[in-house]
């Protein structure tokens, strides 16, 4: 019997045979946040929701104190596919698409049909560190979505790509999503620092060998339906038995979005004063609508006068939208 889970959590487990990590990870409720804030044709849906739960899988990769921002850009009916996760596993997503494409006609959900038909496009994968320094730039790698040989045609297969030239680790990865969650799992195989003169290379290569082997039969509906823990036991049962298979504490996910007023304050000060002094003359407000949240930002004149102030953090500033009559 399917064990099914509305849980939105992060598992992390290593093997004791060899060094490889393995994280499988379940969202459902922050996914069903994401998707109630926009109205998504089927295959950008897809796309989304697999770069969700890829960019939770790599988070849980990294020991870094910030945000990691993956984003899927082209030139085709899909324009931007974006996510950010925070440390804490709190993360946000949202894409960009052509609302009068035919997405009825759309067969083929692949990144070469929908980001890079023509060619071109790329994933960018930042990582901005919580205390960065000012004039510090955050860390950036770049996934090429077509290198004049072979399409990169999902999602899974930039983030692997990304993981061999960026950080130079065998890493495998499995996604699925549908209307109602996301999941996916990844097994990484780690560097050898020794300790025992070494292991055994011929056994290494065979123990990963045989995990990618087991984890290549997991289903798109298992990753869907079945909890971290129990999908874990389910896939790795005859290396729990014999060389052991040691996982953590699950961790939990959340939908959350870091959108504020005092940011779209800073935004409006990049646009310059004579630009937002334009914007005031045509509609007589500024309106700023998050793209992750939904949020809406409104600025009168004098909002906009406080903005460009010596004071810049002021009480008009920072007030909730909803203050404003």
């Amino acid at each position: 019997m399917t064990n099914t889970t509305t849980q939105d959590q992060l598992q992390v487990f290593i093997f004791d045979s060899c060094p490889v990590r393995g994280e499988i990870v379940s969202i459902s409720e922050s996914w069903q946040t994401i998707l109630a804030r926009k109205s998504y044709p089927a295959p950008v849906r897809q796309l989304l929701g697999d770069l969700v739960a890829a960019g939770v899988l790599l988070s849980g990769t990294l020991k870094f104190n910030g945000s990691l921002i993956i984003q899927a850009q082209g030139h085709g009916p899909i324009q931007l596919l974006v996510m950010e996760c925070n440390a804490d596993l709190s993360m946000r997503a949202t894409a960009k698409f052509d609302e009068n494409y035919n997405w009825a006609s759309q067969s083929d959900y692949s990144l070469k049909e929908l980001l890079n038909p023509q060619g071109g496009g790329q994933l960018v994968i930042t990582l901005d560190p919580a205390d960065r320094q000012p004039g510090q730039q955050p860390y950036q790698g770049i996934v090429a979505l077509h290198d004049g040989h072979e399409a990169v045609k999902s999602i899974a297969q930039a983030i692997m790509l990304y993981m061999k030239n960026s950080e130079q680790l065998d890493t495998r990865i499995w996604l699925a999503s549908d209307e109602r969650s996301c999941g996916g799992l990844l097994i990484q195989r780690l560097p050898d620092h020794g300790g025992q003169q070494q292991i055994d290379a011929n056994l290494t290569e065979e123990s990963w060998q045989r995990l990618q082997a087991l984890s290549d039969t997991v289903s798109h509906a298992e990753l869907l339906t079945i909890a971290p823990k129990d999908l874990m036991r389910r896939l790795f049962l005859e290396e729990s038995h014999h060389h052991g298979v040691r996982s953590f504490d699950p961790r939990n996910i959340r939908f959350a979005c870091r959108c504020s007023r005092l940011k779209v304050a800073d935004m409006l000060k990049m646009l310059g004063e004579l630009e937002i002094n334009s914007i005031l003359d045509e509609q007589g407000q500024v309106e700023s609508r998050c793209e992750f949240c939904g949020q809406n930002y409104l600025f009168d004149a004098v909002d906009c006068k406080q903005v460009f102030s010596a004071a810049n953090l002021t009480d008009g500033i920072a007030r909730p939208p909803e203050a404003k009559q």
